[in-house]
């Protein structure tokens, strides 16, 4: 008979703590003690906000890809990005004011490709400038076609950016202010911590307490935009697009 008393005052100890902690109470004398939140995680959420930065861009830095999308707000101006990144190049699309545009890089060799409409000339309001027929004629040639960027056009560099694993990183994950630790948490992707700068006001940043500690989300400073960060180590192929895709103007693009 005491044993059975016993037996019942168990369950009822055990479902009452449950419902607690499903309530959202989070008490943790239920059971004699609470849960280690850490167990099965990769530990960084133990570390300060400033170790935890450390350790995800180190990560980051030695991953041989990742998929970056979102938004990017940059000097005024708002991208959409959808790119693929490894240390050898980047291929993906972006899209802004101006159009959608594809860009391509293997190595040293930059190309975009767009459709007839983004070489079209647009007025400062976005509108059609009223391209004369020979631009036009131009324009319906460069459609679908991977345009090859010189190294020299002024261009090249802003572009290749949108393409480089290691600059577009060391300009996205950046926080600002004072970094502070915030609350383990889940979501889509996993288990995450999140680090933020000066209040979240500096950009806010998710890391993976699963497996090894990679940025997984930025919201970053100044509503400048947020960024998802995927299919880290993922490979991808690259190759310089075909002859009969290309179109080369040597040393300078034409004007859009």
């Amino acid at each position: 008979m005491r044993q059975a008393r016993r037996t019942r005052r168990t369950v009822l100890v055990t479902t009452v703590c449950a419902g607690i902690v499903v309530g959202g109470a989070g008490l943790t004398g239920c059971g004699g003690g609470g849960e280690d939140p850490d167990a099965g995680t990769n530990g960084v959420a133990k570390l300060s906000a400033t170790k935890i930065q450390s350790k995800t861009r180190a990560a980051a830095k030695g991953a041989t890809a990742v998929r970056l999308s979102g938004t990017l707000v940059s000097k005024g101006q708002t991208y959409k990005l959808d790119m693929r990144l490894k240390g050898a190049g980047g291929t993906g699309e972006v899209t802004s004011k101006g159009g959608t545009f594809r860009l391509l890089r293997v190595g040293e060799h930059l190309y975009l490709k767009a459709d007839s409409g983004f070489w079209t000339h647009q007025d400062e309001s976005g509108g059609q400038g009223g391209g004369s027929p020979a631009d036009d004629s131009a324009a319906a040639k460069l459609d679908g076609k991977y345009v090859k960027v010189p190294a020299g056009d002024p261009s090249y560099q802003q572009l290749s950016g949108f393409t480089d694993k290691d600059v577009l990183l060391d300009g996205t994950l950046t926080l600002h202010g004072a970094l502070s630790k915030g609350d383990r948490a889940e979501s889509a992707a996993g288990r995450v911590i999140k680090i933020a700068g000066d209040e979240g006001a500096g950009g806010t940043l998710e890391v993976s307490l699963e497996g090894k500690p990679y940025p997984l989300r930025l919201q970053r400073a100044g509503h400048s935009g947020t960024l998802r960060l995927t299919e880290w180590g993922k490979d991808f192929p690259l190759e310089e697009p075909g002859k009969d895709e290309t179109v080369d103007y040597g040393k300078q693009l034409p004007n859009s």
